[in-house]
C-alpha cells in the first residue's frame, strides 16, 4: 500500500485498505523476535547447527550452500523439545526444553516449529539474496527473562550486532512511514500466534508519526488465529471501509462490531468476535527492547 500508493501524478491508486492479520510493524521490528528464537533456541538444543557440522552466524538462517530441507528441521526441532508430539509421550528434558524456549520468546508451543523455518529459511533468503550477506538484527544487551535460569542464558547466549547498512536496506524494502492518507481499516486477532496483534501498535505510531492516524480505524476480535478470522468479520469491515470511501462516513470499531450482528452474521458462519474494549499494547510488551 506504501509503495504503491499513487500514481505518476502523484493520485492515489488505491480508493482504500483493508489490511488483516498483516506484519503492520515493518520488517526489521516484525522479524526481530525470530533472531532471538534462533539464540535461544541453539542456547537450550545446540543442534542447529550440531557441534560437528559447519558453524555460521544465526542471524544468517542457513550457510551458502546448505541443503536443509523442511523436514530434516522439523525432526530437529522434535528430538530436542517434542514440539510435534503430545504432551504426554514428551520426555522430562524435552517438555523443560520447550517451556524455556517459549517462555521467554513469549511463543505459543505450537508455533514454535513454524517460527523456527521461518528464521531458517526466510531469513538465508533475506540474508543471501537482498541484504548481502550482512546481519539486519542484534541481540546485544537484550536481558532475556523467563526461563529456568536466566541468569545461566544470559551468560551464555550467542550474542550478535547489526550491520547498519543491513538494517538500512531491511527497511527500504520492508520498512514502515505511515505515508498513506486513504481510508485504512486494520483487523487483528488479539491472540494471534504467528504476527503478534502488538505489531498494530506499531502502526498506529507511525500512521501519527506522519499525521495519517485520522485515515487510520483499528479494529480487535478475541480469536486466537492468524490466517482465517471469521468469516462475516471481514464483510463487516469491508462494507465499513466501502461506505468510508463511498460516502465519506468513517466507521467505528462499535459500528462495525453491530454491523457485523445484524447483518452479516445471518449471511455468513463463524459469528461475530469483536473486542471494541481491547487497547493494544505497546510492542516493547511482546519483544525485547533493543539498545539504542
Amino acid at each position: 500500500m506504501e509503495l504503491y500508493g499513487t500514481d505518476e501524478a502523484g493520485r492515489h491508486r488505491y480508493d482504500g485498505a483493508l489490511l488483516t492479520s498483516g506484519v503492520l510493524g515493518g520488517g526489521a521490528q516484525a522479524y526481530q523476535f525470530r533472531a532471538d528464537l534462533r539464540a535461544v533456541y541453539q542456547y537450550y538444543c545446540a543442534n542447529h547447527p550440531y557441534p560437528g557440522e559447519r558453524q555460521y552466524p544465526l542471524w544468517e538462517g542457513l550457510p551458502e550452500g546448505s541443503d536443509m530441507t523442511p523436514e530434516a528441521l522439523n525432526a530437529r526441532v522434535d528430538a530436542c523439545t517434542g514440539a510435534g508430539l503430545p504432551a504426554e509421550q514428551r520426555t522430562l528434558v524435552q517438555q523443560q526444553t520447550l517451556n524455556n524456549i517459549v517462555d521467554v520468546v513469549r511463543i505459543p508451543p505450537s508455533t514454535l516449529k513454524a517460527h523456527m523455518r521461518w528464521s531458517t529459511f526466510l531469513f538465508q533468503d533475506m540474508v543471501e539474496q537482498r541484504l548481502d550477506g550482512a546481519s539486519p538484527f542484534s541481540n546485544r544487551g537484550v536481558r532475556y527473562r523467563g526461563s529456568s535460569n536466566d541468569d545461566a542464558l544470559n551468560a551464555g547466549i550467542s550474542r550478535f550486532d547489526e550491520d547498519a547498512r543491513a538494517v538500512q536496506k531491511l527497511g527500504e524494502d520492508a520498512g514502515l512511514t505511515g505515508m498513506t492518507d486513504i481510508p485504512t481499516v486494520t483487523m487483528h486477532a488479539i491472540d494471534d500466534p504467528i504476527i503478534f496483534v502488538e505489531n498494530e501498535w506499531l502502526y498506529r505510531r507511525a500512521r501519527e508519526d506522519s499525521g495519517t492516524a485520522d485515515s487510520l480505524v483499528q479494529i480487535y476480535t478475541d480469536e486466537a488465529v492468524h490466517s482465517k478470522l471469521s468469516t462475516p468479520q471481514y464483510a463487516a469491515a469491508l462494507e465499513a471501509l466501502d461506505r468510508w470511501v463511498e460516502h465519506d462516513r468513517k466507521p467505528t470499531p462499535e459500528a462495525i462490531a453491530r454491523y457485523c450482528e445484524t447483518r452479516e452474521a445471518s449471511v455468513y458462519d463463524g459469528g461475530c468476535h469483536f473486542d471494541t474494549d481491547y487497547e493494544v499494547a505497546d510492542w516493547r510488551a511482546r519483544v525485547y527492547a533493543r539498545q539504542p
